[in-house]
């Protein structure tokens, strides 16, 4: 499984890309330690928070925050092969395993903050609120369904069997696959590919809509705070996606052709390489923020982190009572801008017809 420690392979590696790796290294132990506080409050949060009234959003949260933990247990893996302090046993490991949990834990987070980037749209949107996309069964069996498809897709990497090479300091991953594995791995880069860019596809036209909302309300002094709000949520979430994500993909197909040896220029493969490990490394940067994506789009989340910091959860029965006052008419503010809404969208669909 692990490869051979004495073997070797006929042929001896004609470029060396990852020989300058300590700098990556260093960044990605700054990600871990700032993120990891993060996250594990975020997981005490929402556990704490399991049996209040969760929508679809906070499903898609969850899930987020579960493509997180992956990425958090695989780093400390792939800084310790990029130092090149990892055994030879653990390096083989990291190519089969751990690597292929930082490609599923990433394509997970664009998969989910898609979804939240559409939910917020959808839930300030009454003439689409009885899309499926808002139901809870269903973001929970569309969120299982994202798990399988990256498992299906990206699993076989872990299970085709690997050649054998000779040890060396700077393990590239790719001359352990087969044949066989380098096809499926360029076959596995192009279908996610193709599901990033259908993702960001989704993020694009939910923005475009939620900025054209907010222009439409303009003239509703009543309705503009609304969609102010959502204008503002979902582009926040878009900017933090394109910036996370857009680099890496730009240069990963690129990358893909030096690992099939399209490309055989060994300065080339040495600068698409570094590349695709500097847009990488962004693509991980999103770890730092998500903790404050799930504090402003859970009010489960906020109420418990809030009840940690302020007063250590001991409420009195007076406070209790007055969140709930609170809730209640905050909830009934919103049905009211609802109904406006979709009295104001008939309006306006009545003069255009006119």
């Amino acid at each position: 499984m692990f490869g051979s420690l004495n073997s070797s392979s006929g042929q001896e590696e004609r470029c060396t890309v990852n020989d300058q790796m300590e700098v990556f290294t260093a960044l990605y132990g700054l990600i871990f330690i700032i993120a990891l506080p993060g996250n594990v409050l975020s997981v005490w949060a929402f556990t704490r928070s399991a049996r209040a009234k969760h929508g679809s959003s906070s499903v898609y949260l969850v899930n987020l925050l579960a493509a997180d933990i992956l990425l958090l247990l695989s780093l400390p893996f792939k800084m310790m092969k990029d130092f090149g302090a990892l055994p030879w046993r653990l390096m083989v490991f990291h190519c089969q395993a751990s690597a292929v949990t930082i490609y599923i834990s990433l394509y997970a987070s664009i998969a989910f903050i898609a979804f939240t980037i559409i939910d917020r749209y959808l839930e300030d949107c009454p003439t689409l609120r009885s899309m499926r996309l808002q139901d809870l069964t269903f973001s929970r069996l569309l969120s299982l369904l994202v798990w399988v498809m990256l498992l299906l897709i990206m699993g076989p990497n872990m299970a085709l069997p690997i050649k054998h090479v000779q040890v060396s300091r700077y393990l590239s991953c790719k001359t352990l696959k087969s044949d066989l594995g380098l096809h499926w791995h360029t076959l596995t880069v192009f279908l996610c590919t193709a599901l990033f860019l259908n993702a960001s596809g989704a993020v694009l036209i939910s923005s475009a809509l939620a900025l054209k909302r907010l222009l439409r309300r303009r003239k509703h002094p009543k309705l503009w705070p609304n969609a102010r709000r959502l204008a503002r949520n979902v582009t926040a979430i878009a900017l933090g996606y394109i910036f996370s994500f857009v680099p890496y993909h730009v240069v990963r197909t690129p990358y893909t052709l030096t690992q099939t040896e399209v490309i055989t220029d060994c300065s080339t493969q040495r600068k698409l390489f570094l590349g695709k490990e500097w847009t990488l490394l962004l693509s991980a940067v999103h770890l730092c923020f998500d903790p404050v994506l799930f504090y402003c789009l859970s009010e489960p989340f906020r109420q418990t982190v809030c009840e940690m910091f302020s007063c250590g959860g001991n409420r009195t029965e007076r406070e209790t009572e007055q969140r709930g006052t609170e809730e209640r008419g905050t909830e009934e503010r919103r049905m009211e801008e609802r109904r406006m809404e979709a009295t104001s969208d008939n309006v306006e669909e009545e003069e255009d017809v006119l």
